[in-house]
């Protein structure tokens, strides 16, 4: 783990479970459990005590291990989980994430769960840390940033990942930023209304202002940009000369974020603009599952 990944692991906030967050955990153990799990009531005797090792099966980066002990003591109060690392750590094949102990049969009960949460959240954290890694040895300082492209009903879970991995988190939804988008400009006739109408609706009494970001597709665009004001100009989708003109008239007088096929190819390329962000949805709606696997045994037998 480089310094920057050991220092951004040290900040990543923890995983905060909320009554909500549990309870929408409690009806996905439910969808898996249904009126029981019938294999296990059927092979493992009711006071039989087991236990067992979750570890890596190839390189990546941990999360989900607040959810994954969260699931277990849905299944069983009595359940012990011990993580031996934190989310954000870097981890090669073979590696223990956590022991688990207690009653067989839930842990047999938890482990689909557990293991789907471990893996597509660190599959996340993995991709993150790759996008960042790239920006990092090209000498970059820029973010990489989420977007709204998560799994319904599990987007705070998929945020933390990206903040596992080094990344940044843009608006949460709809409510907490104005994000004037290509549609948005084209329903209300160019960027300019659109910003107009943007800074009205800000100044409405009682409403405390939010940032605003806006969509910039070509120069024109830009300069209507810079002449009505905003908090954040998205170059979407431009072509790498384009990129260049547009980030020379907007001359650091606004953030900039680049969007839009930003792959790990096009990002190389993209690396030495002096840009202040990028964003990525393929971080939460293409990354592939960390392969992670948990090993059991009965007391008293080697693992």
């Amino acid at each position: 783990m480089t310094e920057t990944q050991e220092k951004a692991r040290r900040h990543l906030p923890a995983l905060k479970i909320t009554p909500e967050l549990s309870e929408l955990l409690c009806q996905a153990l439910a969808e898996d459990v249904g009126s029981g799990d019938v294999t296990s009531l059927a092979t493992i005797p009711v006071h039989q005590k087991g236990r067992g090792r979750i570890f890596a099966k190839q390189r990546g980066v941990v999360c989900g291990l607040a959810v994954a002990r969260h699931v277990l003591r849905l299944a069983d109060p009595k359940a012990r989980f011990e993580a031996l690392v934190a989310d954000g750590t870097a981890v090669e094949p073979g590696q223990d994430l956590a022991r688990v102990s207690g009653s067989m049969r839930s842990i047999l009960t938890a482990e689909r769960l557990m293991l789907n949460f471990l893996q597509r959240l660190s599959g996340v954290a993995t991709l993150t840390r790759a996008y960042v890694d790239i920006l990092r040895q090209a000498g970059s300082r820029a973010e990489v940033v989420d977007t709204r492209k998560t799994t319904p009903l599990w987007r705070i879970l998929e945020r933390q990942a990206v903040r596992a991995g080094g990344g940044t988190n843009h608006r949460f939804a709809l409510y907490d930023m104005y994000l004037i988008k290509n549609n948005h400009i084209d329903a209300a006739g160019g960027v300019g209304e659109a910003l107009r109408r943007v800074a009205e609706h800000n100044r409405g009494k009682g409403r405390a202002r939010l940032e605003v970001a806006v969509e910039a597709r070509t120069l024109a665009e830009v300069r209507e940009i810079l002449a009505e004001g905003a908090d954040l100009i998205l170059l979407d989708n431009m072509p790498p000369t384009l990129l260049r003109r547009a980030l020379a008239e907007i001359g650091g007088r606004i953030r900039t974020e680049i969007t839009g096929g930003v792959t790990p190819g096009r990002l190389k390329t993209l690396a030495t603009l002096a840009v202040d962000r990028f964003s990525v949805g393929a971080l939460t709606h293409s990354a592939p599952s960390l392969d992670i696997s948990l090993h059991v045994a009965g007391e008293g037998k080697n693992e």
